[in-house]
């Protein structure tokens, strides 16, 4: 697969907190994924926070740590893989399938509710700051669509 390019592994939703379950597709508007819900809408969800993504490939590295996260149980709403997760910084683009848009706003700070996902209850091991190029990203919504499992996902050259 070419560089910059990857696939929706999975579209996961939840009616509050994690894991989020997957679903094979859900409507992306500007407040994020038709069927998800957040039990702190402080510190999650909001037009800055619609949609929280995370890369199938550090899932995996995860795993090889002696970690059992999976798809969905660190509360990302897409999973992705073949993009380098690295490449992807605060204000890149990613195209999903056909219309939807959405442009990284942030970086996620893990909290408690992510320790399951942990084999020594350490979710710290997803903060930016600690580990670069590993954590969930949020993004806006800057054009709306769909997202479905098997879409293209295409990061855009900027703007």
């Amino acid at each position: 697969m070419e560089q910059g390019v990857g696939r929706v592994h999975q579209v996961s939703v939840s009616r509050g907190g994690v894991p989020k379950l997957p679903v094979d597709r859900a409507r992306v508007d500007v407040l994020g994924l038709d069927g998800d819900r957040h039990n702190d809408t402080k510190h999650h969800g909001g037009p800055e926070r619609a949609v929280c993504l995370y890369s199938l490939e550090l899932l995996e590295k995860l795993n090889a740590e002696g970690h059992p996260a999976y798809p969905g149980s660190m509360g990302e709403n897409l999973t992705i893989s073949g993009i380098a997760w690295e490449q992807l910084t605060l204000g890149s683009r990613l195209r999903v399938g056909d219309a939807l848009v959405l442009q990284i706003s942030a970086y996620t700070t893990p909290c408690q509710n992510i320790a399951g996902s942990f084999a020594d209850g350490r979710f710290v091991r997803l903060s930016h700051k600690r580990h670069p190029g590993e954590a969930r990203l949020y993004a806006r919504v800057m054009e709306t669509g769909e997202a479905r499992t098997g879409d293209e996902v295409r990061l855009l050259p900027d703007a």
